[in-house]
């Protein structure tokens, strides 16, 4: 294993130390040298904002008096008002399911147009509620947004990372999840200023309080609709379906550079390199679906992911992904922002006004609480900084139990406990911020090989979604029902989330694909999928250029490697063009 190791890492060293010569290293000053992909990926994160838009308003406006008097039981009743919040989750599964099958299709350009489209229709149904429709307006409207918000948090990721160089690609991924967390927390605080329309009374309060949150999502769904119009193809989806020359010119202009130039010969390359890998790939375990048309990439998503599920070395990284996601949302991430505010008022802040501010400041701390992982998830790794956050949380649950099983009826008589308790949702939140919201979602990205990833995040996605609508419909009868014992249940989860995790998932900070491959019992994958992609490197000449380099950076000529090898700390970049 180790000269496989030492071939593959001084073919892809070759690679990045040839990248760093001709434009830099990664950092802040990578994104002032491509600032034009910088601009580019800020824009599309406008989907990310509305993802985290949907994510936090409603919570917002299902504590709104107007709201409630518009809505009836769909407020009043606990299992109602579940299904009235957690249909959009329903929707974006569906989304996310749909999604790699149009982004393939159409394009990630307009695919997201079309994400953008659906999104905007659902707004409007929504908006329509106010014309007496009510409960089924926004049960439609928050569907079909739905629909829209989980295929452009697929979407826009992958073209993100498309059309930037590997230098710059972390820090726009960060980028993306940041604006999740920014969209999450100015929809609280619009929330808090629309309150006061008309009044905060049943008997003044404007329907305006409600309707504003919901219509102002309009405005950045129509920039980004408009605005990806001019936007650039992927050049990875343009290698991908034939259409090469275009890809030059693509990559010319969005690095600046000449398309003979050096730099975008050498990214040009990788991109067909890996565009010809998944073709074999999917030639080699799927023949009957090699060629190219729609209903064959349809059917393709579906029985790659059935293949994940029949060796059981692929079927430990299943459980990996969607436990490891099930344990994400069952930790009460999305019952604390979809009822934040139900959730103040049971700690006893009944006044509706201060309910929405104190989900205001929940916005706040996990936006600024995710900056740290993506500082520094690299340095720490992945199972300390998931197990400490596990633990952090489930402890923030048991004391808020314990809090409201004390003076569940007696607030008014005991303020300090209640915004004792109140801290204890705020520090869940920021313990959240920082490992299960990002840690999460590199655990079930690094897992994969190469052949199967996509695939495998898939599934991934789909149990968070899936368990996101599940928590999203069941809390509010757990408030009512169970009341404390809603904290104590999210609690014990919560450190079996942290017992998964620190026993059954393994650490995958800098791990090879191999190396992923011997913890997960299916050596051999890793190592064929590099000897498949070095035999395609020869035949597009990409090692012809990084041979030089491989010798001058680690002194074995590019002749010499083995056929065979793993995917050194670089795969992830390999992967992502």
């Amino acid at each position: 294993m180790g000269g496989a190791d030492a071939g593959a890492g001084a073919f892809y060293d070759a690679a990045l130390h040839k990248r760093e010569t001709l434009m830099g290293k990664s950092g802040p000053s990578a994104l002032i040298k491509n600032f034009r992909v910088f601009r580019i990926a800020l824009f599309a994160c406008i989907g990310g904002v509305l993802y985290g838009y949907n994510q936090g308003m409603f919570s917002g406006i299902l504590a709104m008096p107007a709201f409630e008097r518009h809505m009836g039981e769909y407020v009043t009743d606990s299992t109602k008002k579940g299904w009235l919040t957690a249909i959009l989750e329903l929707g974006a599964w569906i989304g996310t399911l749909l999604s790699g099958f149009i982004a393939e299709v159409l394009s990630r350009k307009y695919s997201v147009l079309v994400a953008s489209a659906v999104f905007m229709l659902g707004v409007v149904i929504q908006a329509t509620a106010i014309t007496g429709v009510g409960h089924d307006a926004i049960l439609a409207g928050r569907f079909i947004t739905g629909m829209g918000v989980g295929s452009l948090a697929m979407i826009i990721p992958i073209y993100n990372s498309e059309v930037a160089p590997p230098e710059v690609r972390g820090a726009l991924v960060a980028t993306q999840q940041l604006a999740i967390c920014f969209g999450i927390m100015i929809s609280f605080w619009i929330d808090y200023g629309t309150n006061f329309i008309g009044g905060t009374s049943a008997e003044t309060q404007s329907d305006a309080a409600w309707l504003t949150p919901i219509c102002l999502q309009l405005a950045p769904a129509v920039i980004l609709f408009v605005g990806m119009i001019f936007m650039p193809f992927s050049p990875r989806w343009l290698v991908h379906h034939g259409r090469e020359e275009e890809a030059r010119q693509v990559l010319s202009s969005l690095r600046g550079l000449s398309p003979d130039h050096e730099l975008v010969e050498l990214e040009f390359l990788e991109i067909k390199a890996q565009s010809l890998f998944e073709k074999r790939s999917v030639a080699e375990l799927f023949p009957n679906l090699r060629e190219q048309t729609a209903w064959n990439i349809f059917k393709l998503q579906f029985v790659s992911i059935k293949k994940l599920f029949q060796t059981r070395a692929m079927f430990k990284r299943v459980v990996v992904a969607t436990v490891t996601m099930f344990f994400q949302q069952w930790s009460g991430i999305n019952a604390v922002l979809y009822y934040a505010p139900s959730i103040f008022k049971q700690l006893g802040l009944d006044d509706t006004s201060t309910s929405l501010l104190a989900t205001g400041v929940v916005g706040i701390v996990m936006f600024i609480a995710t900056i740290p992982a993506v500082l520094w998830i690299d340095r720490v790794g992945r199972k300390p900084v998931l197990t400490v956050g596990a633990i952090g949380m489930a402890t923030c649950h048991i004391i808020i139990a314990v809090i409201v099983a004390k003076n569940i009826d007696q607030w008014e008589s005991h303020k300090a406990a209640g915004w004792a308790a109140v801290c204890m949702v705020w520090l869940f939140v920021i313990h959240f911020g920082y490992s299960w919201g990002p840690c999460a979602w590199i655990i079930v990205a690094e897992i994969w090989p190469l052949s199967t990833r996509p695939y495998g995040v898939a599934l991934g996605a789909s149990s968070n979604w899936m368990n996101n609508f599940i928590v999203g419909q069941v809390t509010p009868d757990m408030l009512e029902g169970i009341t404390y014992g809603t904290y104590i249940l999210f609690g014990i989860l919560t450190y079996m989330g942290a017992a998964f995790v620190w026993f059954l998932v393994p650490e995958t900070k800098r791990l090879t694909l191999e190396e992923m491959d011997i913890i997960f019992g299916s050596e051999g994958t890793a190592a064929a999928d590099f000897e498949r992609m070095a035999e395609i490197n020869n035949e597009i000449g990409l090692s012809r250029i990084l041979r030089a380099e491989s010798s001058n950076t680690t002194g074995t000529p590019y002749e010499t490697l083995p056929e065979k090898g793993n995917v050194s700390d670089h795969s992830e970049r390999i992967q992502a063009v």
